[in-house]
Parts: C-alpha cells; structure tokens; sequence
C-alpha cells in the first residue's frame, strides 16, 4: 500500500517539475492565448450570426403576419365561442327527439360538467406543457421546423391545445409558414385575454371526435361522450376518457363506428385496432404526467373498452322521418322571420318578395344548423308513437295500386307499387296545439307530408265551413228547420246527390248528417253573393284563389289546388272554441344556446262565427255520427264513445276520403287517397268511407290507451246564451199555421234566439186529393167526393219562394219515404181529365161477393157498384181504386162501373146475379070482358138512372192522362 502512494506521489512530482519548467510554462501559455482568442472570434461570429439569423427570421416572421389585424378581445371571444353547434329538437313536455340534421354534431358542455379523467387525458396528450407556456412552446416549434426541413417523420408535435383552438376557431387547416406565424402570434394574444379554463374548455367543445353510433360526424366531447358510451362527459370513466382523448389526432381512423351510409356500425375487431392502440397510448401519457396511478394504469391498460361501445342506433332523421322534417320545415320559417325582422322586414315583405324570403330562409338554415336552438315541438311522444305503429299495423287499406314511372337514370319506363296514402292529425281545440298526426305510409317510398303538406279538394267537409255554419250566422236556417234538397241547373253546374236521388225538403241537421250535395249546392246559392268563401281565410286556408269564391261548385269542396289536412281540421276546431279560431301550431318555442326564449308561441284568436252558430253547428254535426248518418260506423269501432260532432266528404270520382270529428277536448282528421288520384271504390269488401272511418277509430284507441282523459272528456259542449227551443212548420220553418197543424207537420228544435221565427206559415193551402197507384194528386172541382180525401197543397207562392232562379222541379220538394208528407201534394201536381169516359170491366161472382177488373183506363179513381132491379138502380157501394177491388153483397142483380177523375162513369159490366132470381108471380085469371087499350102517349118511358153511361165502351188506353208518374 504504501509503495502504491509512493510511486504515486513520484509521477505527480514529474508532472508538477514538467510544468514548473520555463520553456514549458511559456508555450503553454502561449497555446492557451491563442486557443483562447479563437474562441472568442467564434463566440462573436455566432451571436453575430444568431443575431442575423433571428434577425432575418423576426423580419421573415412579421412578413408573414403584416396582413393579420390586431384583434380585440371581443373579436376573439366571438371567434372562439363560435361553436356551430347543432339544434335539438323536443317532444311536448321536455322529451329529447333528436338534432337536426347536419354535417357535424356538437352539443356545448361547460367545463366543470367534464370529467376530470377527460381534462387530463386531453392535456396529457395534446399538450403537457398547458399550465407553463403563454400559448406556444418554443422548443416544441423548433423541433416541428426541425422536422419540417430535414422532412422527418417523427411526428413529436408543435402546436398547443391554445395553438389547436386558433387553427380550428379562427384560422384555417391550410400548412402552410405564413398559417403557421398567424397561428402563433394569436395564440400569444390569445392567452392573454382568456384564463387557461377558458381555453381548455373552448376546446373541448371544438375538437373533432370522429363519428357516433348513428354514423355521423361529432365534435366536441359532450357529443363523443354521448355518442360513443351513451353517458354525459362528467361520466366518462379513465379508459373512456383515454380513448375520446385520443381521436384528436385522427378522427375517423380512431372512432370506433362506420359511415352514416353503412348504417354506424361498429367496426370490425381490425377496424378498432387503431382506436384502441391509441387509448393505451394516452394511458400510458397519463401514467408519466402522474395523472394516473400504476394500479388505474394497469386496470385501465386491461379494460375492454369494445363493451361500452353503445350499439348502432337509428337516426332520429330514420326513426321520425316526417316528424324531424316537419319540425325543421317549420323551425325554419320561424327563425327567418325573426332575422328578417331584425332587419326591418316584414312578414308581409317575404310573402311579396320571393328573393328576400329565400335569402332569409337560408339565413334561417345555416343559424338552425350553426347556433345550437332547442327546439321544442307539442308533438306527444307516446301517441304520436302509437299512432305510428297503429298505422302500419292497419289491415284494410285499399289495395295497392301499380303506375308507371320513368327511372331518372335510365329513361326507362318501369312499373312501381303505388298503395293507397294515409294522413291524420290530432289538434288541441282550446289551444290549437298538434299534438300527434300520421304523415304517411313510408317515408321511403313518399316523403310528402300528406298530414301537413299534400293539398287535395275537401269534398263535403266543406259544406259545414262556407255553407251551413254562414247560413246560420246569417238567419237563414236553424238545424231542424228544412231545406230543399230537389235537383236544378244553376248555368252550367247540374250537382247530385251520391246516391243519385233526390229527399225534398228535409231537416237541415239531416242535411248535413247525410251529406246530400242538393240540399247544400242550393242553401249556398242563396246567399253566395254575400261570399262566404272569405271565412276560409279566416280560418287558415292558404290556397284558396280569389276568382273561387264565385264558384258555386265550391259549397261541395271543388278547389282549383286543394287544402291540407291540417287546415282541414283546424277550420273545424273553429267550432269547438265559440266560433274563434286558433291557428294550430307545432313549434311551442325555440331557446338559444344561452337559454333565452327567442320564439315563444302566441295564441292570436279570430272571430269568424257567433258563439250560437258554433254551438248550432256542432249540434248539426252531432247527428252526422248517429244511425243513418255518413260516420255512424265509428261507433261500432272506437272502444269509447264521446260528444262527437263530425263530417265526412269525398271528392269527384271517389279519390280521396275525408273524416274531421271534434269532442271538447281535440278535432281529429283523416284523410286518404292515392298520390295519383284513382277511385278508392272497390268491388269487395268494406265501403271505402267505412275503411277510413275504421282507421280513424283505431288511431283514437291507440291514444285513448295511453291518455283516456286527453281524447274521451267527460264533458259535452257547452250550450252558449242565446239558443232557444221553438215550434215551426217543418215545411217552412215558420211559426205553425191551422194547416200545418191539421197535417201533423209542427215540430220543434234549437234556434239563435236572434233568428226565431216571427211569421206565420204560408206554405200549405187545404185541399182534397185521390190517389192513382202509388201517387196522390189534387181533385178536380168535379171529382167526386167519395173518392178523395181532405189534404193539403204547397202553395205555389211557397214554391216559387223556394225554388227561385232554379230550374227545378216542384214535385221533387215532398220527401219521399215521410209519412208526415203523406198528405201534402205540389199545387201543379194534378191529373189531366182526357174528357172521356173510363172503359168498361168485367165482374165475376165470388160467394156473397163480388170482384171485378181494373179500367184500362188510367185516370179512373175508383168504381161504383150498383144493385139493379128492372129500371131501379141502387148504389151499394164505393171502392176506392187503390183499395182491393171486392165487396160484399146480398142476393140480386149488381153491375160494376169505373169512375174517372172527373167523375165520369164507364158503361155497365156484365150483370152479376147473386142468390136465386126471383120468379114472376102467376096472372090474373082472365075476364071475359076485354080490357081497354093504354093511353097513347108522346113522350117516351124514363131512361134508367144512371143514364149517363155511354152506350159503347171508351177505346182502350186511349184517355191515358199526359202527366202520368
């Protein structure tokens, strides 16, 4: 040991020596000098040129960004809280149907509803320096240049999550230096204004995630969170967070789900490869940067993320096709209105102005697609639901149609199945809420609206709006007084009935309830110059041309364009809310992002009827739903009954069906038809109106199971002030005359207290009448009177009233089938006397009786039959001709004639002898004295009574009267 240190301190003495020695130290000195000075030269040759370098480099850099104004902290903050995120749409009562749709889904979230786990995986990989640097990390930029020049393909990164935030908010993704030197000066500005919790939670609602399981584009981490797991971004758990951490960097290559076209379905276990790599990755950052333990790490490490995955769901576009559309249509309509509002246009200016409204309206579109609203909508979820699958499920449509169709890609004509088109809606009266409605059968294969925006003609259910319900505001009926239903020409227009037959007068209620186009096409007639077509636009009909409220085809729903279902119905709750209408609406309000109401809707009512005629018309309408009327089958299909006040209609050619009932609480409407209008009749099976009325009993079921209180009030329609009982005439109207009473023809029913009758009838003159077949008509003054009977006659002043300015036959006014009519004959309705006499008949003995044939004489009224006994001729009998032609008799001898109309007798039948003829008595005996010769004398012996019989009989058929029935 100590040799060792020995022989150490002697070589460290030679050392020590070596450098004592003079000519050493001087050239080491020397050498240290000039080593020394080199490095000097070179330590201001490389500030020089860092100096010159940065120099040129600061020079390069402020060319770069000469162009980029200095932007104020509003700009910025407009800029980067411009999140373009998407509307939401609702169902009544807060229930979340979906966003609209658009080419990226983002919803903003605030920082603090963020997981924890979620802000540091996101800063652990994107960013560990975020709580260090002002905005940009230097030697983070070096490296990227680095790797620019020596084009590496190490991919370290350069820019920070406040750098990301200005290439996505405010710059574009364009690669470029001078992109790059923007980017950075505002990241720089940028941390200046905002705190770091800004920032970050700025992007975290920016950043794109890829797609969800609906299979479209998310961004932001609220959207992913939901999209991908199914849970809110404050839920997401640490290898959640991990892996929404991770799309960043590529989206669609880590997202774990396909295209919107290949449905959003998961990928395959290759496909998720990349996504999951990457989530191990993030893990691993999160391990180093000490947001994670080793014990997370490894449970996280080995989590099988693929299991909360959430399965592919349908598109709210998909599942409520119609709805989504309708809503956006609507929402649409509405926000452009306020943004053209705003710069000081009018509604009435977009109406007038096409260009305008298309400017505005896609204004509208872009803000709907861009600001985030909540739209919320008064569509009830499970009945619109229920509705839904009860319309599929609907077993007697009528039978599909095939039409031929021209392929848009090969001209070519192919056939393709048509079925027959469906459109309901359900409206709250009170509120004019829509509360349900059935767009169609498939959207697929129509994408029409046939509830909201299929126009077609209304057929009869017109009749109540500008027929009935004016001509009651106007005095001119009350339910039961009558109207005539008798055909006539007015011009050109020659209206029938659907049954093609004729009722005469008949209750105006009847009228209605049978749905008869006569009785309707001549109450509009009377008063058609006072227009009544103009409530329509009151009560929301948009289609209607001005030229049409002079059509008198138009009591009957003829219209050049049509009329939508929801009009339909919505005119009719017109009659439910007193006579005001209440335009329906779908849309309750739209709320900004920031929670403002900007739409709230306002319910505007327009007084169209008096109270009284709404009340009088839903009491006409009620009997549209009983026995005998065109909706009394939805009895024996709803499985509950309410105060049901309705209408059907159908349009020329039976192509299309109508039904619109209301209670007190909803009016629901159906319609069906083909979208290329064909006849709906069928040779077999359920009557085309009974299908619909069926189908609209059974979308009422589907919504009575779910809320029976909504759709069956236990409340009626309430009876306003001013409506009164009274009798009157059921021929007139009028107050009851002697003969109306003496015919049995005073009734009573529900009058405006404004419109009772004040004048007495005038319509019936007492007359006799005697009956050929099955006909009555009015006596002659020479009829006699043992063969008609006391009745009475339309007065032909009543007759020329009704029927004015109609071409119209008078006879057609007695209804057919009305006992109450029996005896009520038209004044014209007289039968001819031909002058002459009837022809003879034939009698035959039957017992105690005798029979005898008819007179082929047609005006013959009834026969006469006389017992004879020499020149004495007794009358035993008078039978009617409409009674059987038979009477009883005792022994002697009887003839039989016929009586005309004017009470002309035929000639005597055969002579008919009943019983045993009585013998002549025995002479006298004889006297021898002669007896003396009669007198003579010059006038002849008297003719037989009833000598006026021809002695020949009348020719056969040739006295037949002119006006024969």
């Amino acid at each position: 040991m100590n040799k060792k240190w020995n022989l150490i301190k002697e070589k460290a003495s030679l050392v020590t020596n070596f450098f004592q020695n003079k000519k050493v130290r001087k050239s080491t000195r020397i050498t240290f000098g000039v080593t020394w000075n080199l490095l000097l030269v070179f330590l201001i040759l490389m500030t020089m040129g860092f100096t010159f370098a940065g120099g040129v480099g600061a020079g390069y850099f402020a060319s770069l960004v000469k162009d980029e104004s200095i932007r104020s902290y509003d700009s910025m903050k407009k800029d980067i809280y411009n999140y373009e995120e998407t509307s939401k749409l609702y169902f009544a009562d807060n229930q979340f149907l979906g966003q609209l749709r658009t080419d990226l889904e983002r919803e903003e979230i605030e920082i603090e509803d963020v997981s924890e786990h979620l802000i540091n995986a996101v800063i652990a990989t994107e960013d560990e320096y975020f709580e260090e640097h002002e905005g940009v990390v230097p030697k983070a930029i070096l490296r990227a240049i680095f790797q620019e020049f020596t084009n590496s393909n190490v991919q370290s990164g350069g820019s920070t999550l406040t750098q990301q935030l200005i290439k996505n908010q405010v710059l574009t993704n364009e690669v470029s230096f001078e992109r790059k030197a923007k980017e950075i000066l505002l990241a720089l500005r940028l941390e200046r204004f905002f705190e770091k919790e800004e920032i970050l939670e700025a992007y975290l609602n920016v950043a794109t995630l890829g797609r969800n399981s609906s299979g479209r584009n998310i961004a932001g981490v609220q959207s992913a969170a939901q999209g991908i797991f199914g849970v809110n971004a404050k839920d997401l758990t640490i290898p959640q967070s991990a892996f929404i951490a991770g799309l960043p960097q590529a989206p669609f290559s880590y997202t774990p789900y396909t295209t919107m076209s290949e449905d959003g379905t998961l990928k395959s276990a290759e496909g998720l490869e990349p996504g999951l790599t990457r989530m191990k990755t993030v893990l691993a950052r999160m391990l180093k940067e000490g947001y994670i333990t080793e014990e997370e790490y490894d449970n996280a490490v080995n989590y099988d993320i693929v299991k909360d995955f959430i399965k592919p769901k349908e598109n709210p576009a998909e599942k409520y096709p119609y709805l989504t559309q309708e809503l956006e249509n609507r929402a649409k309509e509405i926000i452009a209105s306020i943004l053209a509002e705003k710069d000081g246009y009018t509604e009435e200016d977009l109406q007038m102005d096409g260009e305008l409204a298309e400017k505005y309206t896609t204004l509208a579109d872009r803000d709907m697609r861009q600001n985030g609203y909540e739209i919320h909508s008064t569509i009830m979820k499970d009945i619109y639901d229920a509705m839904q699958v009860t319309k599929n499920d609907f077993s007697d449509y009528h039978p599909t149609r095939t039409v031929e169709e021209t392929d848009p890609e090969t001209g070519e004509t192919i056939n393709k199945d048509a079925p027959v088109q469906v459109g309901a809606i359900m409206i709250e009266n009170s509120s004019g809420k829509i509360l349900s409605f059935v767009g169609g059968r498939d959207h697929d294969i129509q994408a029409q609206n046939h509830a909201t925006q299929s126009e077609r003609q209304n057929g009869s259910t017109m009749k109540p709006l500008i027929v009935y319900a004016p001509a009651l505001e106007l005095g001119l009926i009350a339910p039961n007084t009558p109207v005539p239903d008798v055909s006539f020409t007015a011009g050109k227009w020659n209206p029938k009935n659907y049954t093609s037959t004729v009722y005469g007068l008949m209750p105006a209620r009847s009228a209605v309830a049978r749905s008869t186009n006569l009785a309707a096409g001549r109450t509009y007639l009377k008063f058609i110059d006072q227009l009544p077509a103009k409530n329509l636009d009151k009560m929301g009909f948009t289609s209607l041309e001005e030229e049409e409220y002079y059509y008198p085809s138009l009591s009957l729903g003829a219209m050049t364009v049509g009329v939508t279902l929801e009009e339909n119905a919505n005119a009719y709750t017109t009659f439910t809310n007193g006579g005001q209408f209440i335009d329906a609406y779908m849309i309750e309000k739209i709320v900004d992002r920031d929670g403002n109401i900007m739409y709230q809707n306002k319910t505007e009512p327009v007084e169209v009827f008096s109270p009284q005629t709404a009340y009088l018309m839903l009491e006409m309408m009620r009997d549209t739903m009983k026995s005998g009327g065109t909706g009394q089958s939805a009895a024996s299909y709803l499985n509950y009954w309410s105060d049901w006040a309705g209408k059907s209609g159908t349009t020329q050619f039976f192509g299309d069906h109508w039904f619109i009932a209301s209670n007190p609480n909803i009016t629901f409407g159906t319609w069906v038809g083909y979208d290329e209008p064909a006849s709906l009749k069928t040779p077999v099976g359920l009557h085309y109106g009974v299908r619909n009325i069926k189908l609209w009993s059974e979308l009422l079921n589907s919504a009575y199971e779910l809320n029976p209180s909504l759709v069956d009030p236990d409340a009626s329609f309430k009876r306003p002030e001013g409506i009164v009982s009274r009798s009157f005439c059921s021929v007139s109207g009028m107050l009851p005359s002697k003969e109306c009473s003496d015919a049995g023809l005073v009734t009573s029913g529900l009058f405006n207290a404004k419109y009772v009758p004040t004048q007495v009838d005038d319509s019936l003159i007492t007359s006799r009448y005697v009956t050929l077949g099955d006909e009555k008509y009015i006596a002659l003054d020479s009829t006699p009177e043992e063969f008609s009977e006391a009745g009475v006659v339309l007065n032909p002043d009543f007759v020329t009233r009704v029927l004015a300015g109609l071409s119209a036959n008078p006879e057609e006014l007695i209804p057919p089938n009305d006992k109450r009519f029996e005896n009520v004959l038209v004044s014209n309705n007289k039968i001819k006397d031909d002058g002459k006499a009837p022809g003879k008949v034939k009698a035959s003995e039957s017992g105690k009786s005798i029979t005898w044939t008819t007179s082929v004489s047609s005006d013959v009224i009834g026969y006469r039959v006389y017992q004879i006994d020499g020149s004495n001729r007794k009358k035993v009998g008078s039978i009617k001709a409409d009674e059987s032609l038979k009477v009883k008799v005792g022994d002697g001898k009887y003839v039989v004639v016929a009586v005309d109309v004017a009470g002309l007798e035929s000639g005597d039948s055969n002579v008919i002898q009943i019983g045993e003829e009585e013998k002549p008595k025995d002479p006298k005996p004889k006297d021898d004295k002669p007896t003396d010769p009669p007198p003579k004398d010059d006038k002849p012996a008297d003719p037989p009574s009833g000598g006026n019989a021809p002695t020949t009989n009348s020719t056969p058929g040739g006295n037949a009267p002119t006006n024969t029935p």
